[in-house]
């Protein structure tokens, strides 16, 4: 995976995450974007976007509680879930606005 296929999905995760919570703020932070309402407490944190040499991940801090009718999330901790994406092409948009909605 290139770098540049690597910010264009970082890219197209932010618009998204943006056109969804307007009020976000970020936080850089573990290596990769926390998306935040509340950037000071740590439960304000609801996801982030994590760039791997293979892949890059959209990571919900409370995605065990989620709704996901499209069976998107991966995970099985106790409380993070996430999606991988290897292409930008990867990105259903649709699904991944409704997760965060």
């Amino acid at each position: 995976m290139t770098d540049d296929e690597k910010n264009a999905i970082l890219t197209s995760l932010d618009q998204m995450i943006r056109s969804v919570v307007s009020e976000v703020s970020t936080v850089a932070k573990y290596g990769g974007t926390l998306y935040a309402l509340h950037p000071d407490q740590k439960e304000g944190q609801f996801c982030g976007t994590f760039a791997y040499s293979n892949h890059v991940q959209l990571s919900f801090a409370r995605g065990a509680e989620i709704d996901d009718p499209f069976g998107i999330l991966t995970g099985n901790g106790k409380f993070r879930r996430h999606i991988n994406f290897s292409n930008p092409d990867d990105i259903d948009s649709e699904k991944i606005i409704a997760i965060l909605s």
